[in-house]
This record gives C-alpha cells, structure tokens and sequence, in this order.
C-alpha cells in the first residue's frame, strides 16, 4: 500500500520544517563574501546540587542525591573553567553566544560581569540545565519560558533572541512557545548545516544549526578525548569551507567550562581556533548576526505559518 503524502510529511516532521535538499537551495552568502559563519557557543550552565524538579530523567544518575562527583565537575567549570575558556576566546576576539542557564545571572555575579564586559550574546539554555521540559504542559513550559525572559531583560535590558532548551529537553509545543515569547532563533533541532524557518502557529522562527556533533559533551561522553576532538573541528571546517565556496555554511562549536576549560584540554581548542581562523573567508558571528543576514536574503520568502 502506498504512503499517504500526509503519513510522509508526518514522519519527516514537516509540521515544522520542510525538507530541502542542498543542491537545490538558492546560494547564502554571508557579509565579506565569507565561505562559513562560525559561532561558538560556551554552555555556561548551573545544575543543582539537589534537583527540585525531576521529570522523565533523573539529573544525577548516581542516586541517591546528592551526587558529590557529578556537580563537584560541573561545579568545577563555573569555578575555574569558565575563566579558561574566557582567555582563550580573548586571545581570539571572538564574539560569543552563551548558551546559559538563566539562573547564573543572579547566581554567579562574577561570571555575569565578565560576560556582559565583552559583550557576548545570551541565548536561554533554560533556567537550570537539571530542569527538563519534557512532559510540561503548554502552559508550564510558557511558564518556563516567560521566566527566562523576564530575567534576561532585567540584566540586559533586551529580550531574548535564541533559545536552546535545558539539556535538549524540547516538547512538540517548544517552537510554537518560544516564536510566542517573541524570540527568533531555536537550537533544539540538529538538521542543517544552514538557518531553516521553523513552521510555527503565530510570528516566526528560524533554526539555527546548533552542532551536537563539534561538541565536547558528546565527544566526552564517547569516551572521546580533546586531541581527537579538536581534528574533529578542523576536519569539520576542511569541508565546510570548501562547500561554503559555493553555498555559505553555518559551523558551531559546542563547549563547556567543565570539560573544555580543564587544564589537560584547553590547548587543544585554542589550536584548533588557531587553524580555522588562519583561513580568510571565516565570519565570526553571533547567533542574531547570523540570523540576520539570513532574514535579510530571504525577505521575499513567506513565513511558514500553520
């Protein structure tokens, strides 16, 4: 029996995006004639030593709670490892966009002062990175959502443009939530190595390519370590770049103060930043930046829209 167009559309997700295949885009150019849009994105996050909310996951898996060995490491980063990373970035004047638990705003005043110094972009990683969303009702995760955005514009006096949910916990409501709250880009999908609009009910969204690949948390937990992870990101950025001749190409790379920012691996990133920004054709940018100038070369297209 042949599939129903509406059972296909179903199983490829098109409620949200519609699939296009690469070679049949129209070309993206970004600013400078530039080959590939790199954007880093430090996860500066907080996990809480005794969670409030566990939902389908337990945030520490060594039970019971508290797990001294899981937050003593992460716990580590926002001590110690951020500062590294924060020299590292320095040395190459990158503009980053954080993607942050809310919470350390107000938790860490240190880490928030520094941030705001060199003017890096928040995108919201959710209030706590050990409070999933998975399960919420809607009017939980507008909750949730509303939170992060209320204080986001107290410290900043902006509001929220990027949105990436606590340890990737999105609902099937996420994008419709977050274009709702006004925000512009989302990061909770993982298909494109170039901006997508998202369908949403009202307003518009755009993914943006957050890489779970040219991530050190994914490289941690493969048991993957900082040398091998850092020819990961020049072998990335070998082919991007030689793709980006053609049809410019967005490159992520994915860090945390825990893993990266410890002292038998910092090195290793600050090599592999060496090799791609020795390359000319490289735009550093944020996650608004990328945006948009991809909003501006695709003005013409309707929104997708329910």
């Amino acid at each position: 029996m042949p599939v129903s167009e509406q059972a296909v559309a179903a199983v490829r997700g098109e409620d949200r995006i519609v699939y296009s295949a690469a070679p049949d885009r129209l070309p993206l150019r970004w600013p400078g004639g530039a080959r590939v849009a790199l954007w880093v994105t430090p996860n500066i996050e907080h996990y809480e030593y005794l969670p409030a909310q566990v939902r389908v996951r337990n945030p520490w898996p060594r039970t019971p709670h508290p797990d001294i060995l899981g937050y003593g490491l992460r716990d580590y980063g926002n001590r110690v490892g951020v500062w590294r990373l924060m020299e590292v970035f320095d040395r190459f004047k990158l503009p980053c966009t954080v993607s942050l638990s809310l919470a350390v705003l107000d938790m860490y005043p240190e880490i928030t002062e520094a941030m705001l110094k060199r003017q890096w972009e928040f995108m919201s990683h959710g209030l706590y990175n050990s409070r999933y969303h998975w399960n919420m009702s809607e009017d939980e995760e507008r909750a949730a959502i509303d939170e992060c955005q209320q204080i986001h514009r107290r410290v900043t006096g902006r509001p929220l443009n990027g949105w990436f949910s606590p340890a990737a916990s999105n609902t099937v409501n996420t994008p419709d939530l977050v274009a709702e709250a006004g925000i512009g880009y989302l990061c909770d999908l993982y298909h494109d190595d170039q901006p997508t609009p998202v369908r949403v009910r009202r307003g518009s969204l755009v993914s943006l390519p957050y890489s779970m690949e040219i991530n050190d948390s994914i490289a941690w937990r493969r048991g993957q370590e900082a040398e091998a992870f850092a020819q990961k990101i020049c072998d990335e950025f070998d082919t991007l770049y030689a793709e980006g001749a053609e049809h410019g190409k967005v490159m992520n790379i994915a860090v945390h103060p825990f893993i990266m920012g410890q002292p038998h691996r910092i090195e290793y990133l600050s090599r592999a930043l060496e090799y791609v920004l020795g390359h000319e054709g490289v735009w550093c940018a944020t996650g608004s930046d990328i945006l948009a100038s991809y909003k501006a070369q695709t003005a013409a297209q309707a929104p997708l829209s329910s």
